[in-house]
């Protein structure tokens, strides 16, 4: 059975950065663990911005310059560098070129784990269940993090309304 993981932006301006919060943190050794220990292929997407961040829509409603390309802020946590291999950078939420690898590699089930559970989790989930509505995708909840636990929860709900497996264990 081909399998593929999911790490979805677990970069340092969202686990120890300028978006950062105690959920990622308190996740990120076992997401490591998760990777390190995963049965198939793994990819990592990076959220990835550009200089001119503030004048986009996106920086308009969230004016705090993020994973900013070549910064510190922009770059995996330490304890995921050493599993690293494949990437896809976006420039937004979710990553089409991500739901395109999948669907033309024939994986037969898709786990997603990471974060922001409601914002870049959520819409590369939906993003993949839309190109491949036949391979189960799952989101492993203790292995994800948001803004808040509430909106975390939130998005957890969202996604098994769309046919998304959340594993609550």
């Amino acid at each position: 059975m081909k399998k593929l993981l999911v790490v979805v932006d677990m970069q340092k301006d969202f686990v120890t950065g300028c978006l950062g919060t105690k959920e990622a943190c308190e996740i990120t050794d076992s997401v490591a663990e998760y990777v390190k220990n995963f049965d198939g292929d793994v990819v990592f997407t990076m959220d990835t911005h550009g200089e001119n961040y503030m004048e986009t829509q996106e920086g308009n409603k969230l004016p705090v310059p993020h994973c900013l390309k070549g910064s510190d802020g922009w770059e995996i946590v330490p304890e995921l560098k050493p599993y690293v291999s494949k990437v896809f950078e976006k420039p937004t939420f979710g990553s089409k070129k991500l739901a395109d690898f999948v669907t033309n590699n024939e994986y037969e089930s898709i786990t997603l784990i990471g974060v922001c559970t409601g914002i870049c989790v959520l819409s590369n989930a939906i993003l993949i269940k839309a190109f491949a509505p036949e391979i189960p995708v799952r989101v492993i909840a203790g292995l994800c993090a948001c803004v808040t636990p509430d909106t975390h929860e939130t998005a957890l709900r969202a996604m098994e309304t769309c046919q998304i497996e959340v594993v609550r264990s």
